[in-house]
């Protein structure tokens, strides 16, 4: 089960669902445009949740950003 409410973004409070709704609204299809954004601030402070995760473990924007893609979020 995919918990929503997991912080992703931490420096800029972002959960799950909060990225997943932007990526929605703006038609994000890549990182570059999620990061290089003025509409939903994400992945700008320091970084460690683009690819790798906060802690190291995965849940980062490139996973909900496929998870999108996928129709699974």
């Amino acid at each position: 089960m995919i918990d929503t409410d997991r912080m992703i973004c931490i420096c800029n409070s972002m959960d799950m669902k909060a990225i997943a709704e932007c990526i929605k609204k703006h038609g994000w299809q890549n990182i570059d445009e999620m990061i290089n954004n003025s509409e939903c601030e994400m992945g700008n402070k320091c970084e460690s949740c683009i690819e790798d995760g906060y802690e190291n473990d995965g849940y980062s924007l490139a996973m909900v950003l496929s998870l999108v893609k996928q129709g699974r979020l």
